[in-house]
């Protein structure tokens, strides 16, 4: 039921298209009652539209694929679709016999993430026709997508896939599987590497891989997305292209495979101890040896319990390890001690869900052709912890052993059927598992949890507890206060989406989700709830895709709403569903900010850090693929300038500026060349393009610019030692020299001064020495040691220099304070705080940034334990004058605040994830209070 994870994908911007010739315009309303179903929707960043319904044509062919590319291919100014590139990636039959054929994207016969291209077809033979027709495909891809279009190493791409989510001690375990090159969309599209990455430290993985994709011409990660394999290490299947779609329909038993791996074994019934220690019946499997495992034969797909045994959820994530097999016992009464498990109830609710999508909606187990269904119970956390969790991954259930609050996961049939709907999901619109798709995945599965239950239950949905998911969880407590969510809030977009930035949006699934899920609830509310359930089921199945919106949702759900011939009350009903949770065009316009927009929305936020000085800033975004350095002034209507070289297949980003110069980092590789991060310099106003720094083997971060000066810290990867680098008037950049065993990094500049923070090891202790140089004469002005015996053992970050004194911010070890800024002398004689860590609010400071009157900060973000996330947990920027002073809410948008900048005064720039995107924005002011 839970996912927690993290980064960047673009698309473009609305491309206008109009209806075109032969395609039947939808029944007419009165002008009065418009027509709740879109006749057309445009698409967005390509000319293919999302959505075309009212066509009823002819469908000629000798089957109904080829009509169906026939059809696209009849009508090229209508579609904007090259039928070349489409390759069939299933078909899915609906009980009323109409049909589904789903295209995916080639490009250079490379898969385009994210695509889909579905035609919906009724009829049969000559009576064959075209429905409607929609869904994700991109035009104007011009990316190259050959082999030798990869630029960089397999073996060293591996390598960047490795580190893009662990370091250090944490790389340990890690691997990176190999899925083959793939096309990113947006613009030109970007050629890709695709890597399934994952690991055993608890920390950095929390039981999941990531689908780590890297551009294939400079090894830049391009984007990176939660997975819907748990995180393990080991063997590893083949890589596939993807899931197979294809469905005959309920009436096909399990054939091939599937029924020879049922061979030997005859049906039977015995019993197995519920969570409670009640024995309960349950179908079960005999063996030729007389034994008898959990196994239902009795269905066409074939439903098994596995017991891990306590294996925890590394162990179970990819195949099962040896000695993990369905749940046995000698006789066909199982022991009292799997009470503990959950494996009765699992194997129970397995049946239930199966046979509502069976007999309600048609549809023949998860993968639609009745393939076996797996679940797997008793699962720990690492070292052996308590599980009190469930989730959907390697085309299988894993259940947790629940622990003194909780019983365990498998216990709740509505759980069940979230994980199961997941499975669902994986095998139609394959949604994505970041922003709005992968919200919309965890409310689609929320709600057929929902549905099950309260079908099985026969409740009513007027019941108040018609409306919870998970209630029957806990082992105390009312199911009000139990519950893991609720359909009844009423949360909408415009009030509660929670904003968090790009690079951040597949963290957001679980916290945004119950918007869409209220939505699909108060339609099942409405409508007769078996009309509800086939409906949302449709839309998934027959017109969702990977990477769908929360409107993309509503128009799917409306078409599908129509293709089942919903009368014009119905669907106004289901309008107004919609409506009232604020999902409908242009409703991330409707959320109210106090601040101004300077650039958006932005591409990826990895990269892109702004910088301002002077009224002049700069900022990192993306355009076909990959990070550009663009500038421009604040205030001001004209477009920015473009900084980075034009068309140059390398990430430019980090930029900063001293309001006449901008330097920033180019990363990537060009030919056969290893990879390598190079510095830029050039003047805002236009002129030459000077690189400063430029060689393999370094890592190169915090790029500053001051006048004469431009200072960056690398990192050596053959030696692991980071150091502050210096370019003087455009010279080659050189490192500055420290004592042996010493590092330095978070450089900053201003004038004749550099600072940054010295670092190094005293047995157990890493000390920390904020330090500041004169670059005129090299002499050390100021150094403040931190950390060293017989001191408080502290993290410094981020120095930061203004007109007199040097700032930095100071972070106890064990985080039980908050974050300190603190202000030293530039001679060394003294150092107070202008903002002092408290225990009552232990949050670190993650952004630091100060003019000539204020300074500015940004909370880091935690995930808060026992609750999701709202938009009250997510970073704000505050301010306090440069003399210290209480600080205030600096705006009070209500999302995500990220890397502020200061200009002069108290003007502050910084990237805002409030209206469901990122925007650069500026405001002048403090807003005080909120």
């Amino acid at each position: 039921m839970h996912r927690r994870p993290r980064t960047p994908l673009l698309l473009g911007t609305a491309v206008a298209f109009t209806l075109g010739a032969g395609v039947t315009a939808p029944p007419a309303f009165a002008a009065t009652d418009p027509d709740p179903v879109p006749g057309l929707v445009a698409g967005t960043g390509t000319a293919a539209p999302q959505l075309v319904t009212g066509v009823d044509e002819p469908a000629p062919g000798a089957d109904d694929a080829e009509a169906a590319r026939a059809h696209l291919a009849a009508h090229p100014d209508r579609y904007r679709v090259d039928p070349a590139q489409l390759v069939v990636a299933g078909v899915e039959r609906s009980a009323d016999g109409r049909r589904t054929i789903r295209f995916q994207q080639r490009h250079g016969g490379l898969p385009v993430f994210g695509s889909a291209y579905l035609v919906h077809l009724t009829g049969e033979g000559d009576a064959r026709r075209v429905e409607s027709v929609g869904g994700k495909y991109f035009t104007g891809l011009t990316a190259p997508a050959t082999q030798a279009a990869q630029a960089v190493p397999d073996a060293l791409l591996r390598d960047l896939a490795l580190g893009t989510v662990a370091e250090g001690p944490a790389r340990a375990g890690v691997t990176a599987v190999d899925r083959g090159q793939v096309v990113l969309p947006g613009g030109g599209g970007r050629l890709a590497r695709h890597f399934t990455v994952r690991g055993t430290d608890p920390k950095a993985w929390e039981g999941r891989a990531r689908e780590v994709y890297l551009d294939a011409g400079s090894g830049a990660v391009a984007l990176s997305v939660a997975s819907r394999t748990p995180g393990r290490t080991g063997s590893e299947p083949a890589a596939t292209a993807g899931p197979e779609h294809a469905t005959t329909g309920p009436e096909r038993a399990a054939t091939g495979p599937e029924r020879a791996a049922t061979a030997g074994l005859e049906p039977a019934v015995g019993t197995v101890p519920d969570v409670h220690g009640r024995p309960v019946p349950v179908n079960l499997a005999r063996l030729p040896d007389g034994t008898y495992q959990l196994i239902d034969l009795t269905r066409p797909a074939r439903l098994t319990v596995h017991d891990a045994g306590g294996r925890d959820e590394y162990e179970v994530g990819g195949p099962l390890p040896e000695g993990v097999g369905p749940v046995s016992s000698p006789t066909p009464d199982f022991p009292a001690s799997l009470a503990a498990t959950g494996a009765a109830e699992a194997q129970r609710n397995s049946a239930a869900v199966y046979d509502f999508f069976h007999d309600r909606l048609g549809r023949n187990g998860i993968d639609g052709k009745g393939g076996p269904i797996d679940a797997v119970v008793n699962v720990t956390r690492w070292g052996g912890e308590s599980l009190p969790n469930a989730f959907w991954g390697s085309g299988r259930m894993t259940y947790g052993g629940g622990n003194a609050k909780f019983y365990p996961f498998a216990a709740a049939l509505d759980v069940a059927g979230h994980e199961m709907t997941h499975g669902i999901v994986e095998n139609t619109a394959e949604l994505v598992l970041r922003g709005q798709s992968g919200a919309l995945d965890e409310a689609i599965a929320d709600y057929f949890g929902n549905a099950v239950e309260v079908t099985a239950l026969g409740m009513p949905m007027t019941d108040p507890r018609a409306a919870l998911l998970g209630e029957s969880l806990c082992r105390t407590g009312t199911p009000e206060a139990c519950a893991e969510r609720r359909f009844d809030t009423g949360r909408s977009t415009v009030k509660d989406y929670v904003g968090f930035p790009v690079d951040f949006s597949e963290d957001s699934v679980h916290d945004n989700s119950d918007i869409m899920s209220g939505a699909l609830w108060d339609i099942r509310r409405t409508l007769d709830p078996l009309v509800a359930d086939r409906l949302v089921h449709r839309a998934l199945t027959e017109y969702l895709t990977p990477l769908d919106t929360f409107v993309d949702a509503r128009n799917a759900v409306l078409a599908a709403g129509r293709s089942m011939g919903l009368t014009r009350a119905q669907l106004r009903s289901v309008t107004a569903a919609f409506d009232a949770h604020g999902i409908k065009e242009g409703w991330e316009r409707r959320i109210g900010m106090d601040s101004r927009t300077v650039l958006g929305p932005l591409t990826d936020g990895t990269a892109n850090w702004p910088d301002v000085a002077d009224g002049r800033w700069v900022m990192a975004t993306g355009a076909d693929g990959y990070l550009r350095v663009l500038t421009g002034r604040v205030g001001s209507s004209a477009e920015p300038v473009q900084l980075s070289p034009v068309g140059e297949q390398l990430s430019h980003g980090y930029p900063a500026t001293d309001g006449t110069l901008a330097a920033w980092i180019a990363e990537g590789s060009t030919g056969s060349a290893p990879r390598e991060w190079s510095v830029l310099v050039r003047p805002l106003d236009g002129g030459a393009t000077r690189t400063v720094y430029g060689a393999p083997g370094r890592q190169v971060t915090e790029v500053r610019v001051a006048g004469r000066h431009i200072a960056f810290q690398a990192l050596d990867f053959s030696t692991g030692r980071t150091l502050p680098w210096l370019s003087v008037d455009g010279a080659p950049a050189a490192p500055l020299a420290l004592p042996d065993g010493h590092s330095g990094q978070s450089v900053s500049l201003r004038g004749d001064l550099l600072a940054f923070v010295e670092r190094w090891q005293e047995g157990e202790r890493t000390v920390y020495a904020p330090t500041v140089r004169s670059l005129s004469t090299g002499a050390v002005l100021a150094r403040y040691v931190v950390g060293a015996s017989g001191s408080e053992e502290s993290e410094v970050a981020r120095t930061l220099l203004t007109a007199d004194r040097l700032l930095w911010l100071q972070t106890p070890s064990d985080r039980s304070r908050g974050t300190s800024i603190r202000s030293a002398a530039l001679d060394g004689s003294g150092v107070t705080d202008l903002l002092t860590g408290s225990a009552a609010d232990p949050r670190p400071i993650s952004e630091l940034t100060a003019s000539e009157r204020a300074v500015t900060f940004a909370h880091g973000f935690t995930w808060p334990k026992g609750r999701r996330v709202t938009n009250a947990d997510l970073p704000k920027i505050w301010q306090l004058p440069i003399g210290g002073g209480t600080p205030q809410r600096y705006s009070c948008n209500r999302g995500g605040q990220y890397t502020p900048v200061a200009d002069r005064g108290t003007r502050v720039l910084w990237a805002d994830a409030t209206a469901g995107r990122t925007d650069l924005v500026v405001r002048e002011r403090p807003a005080v209070t909120c």
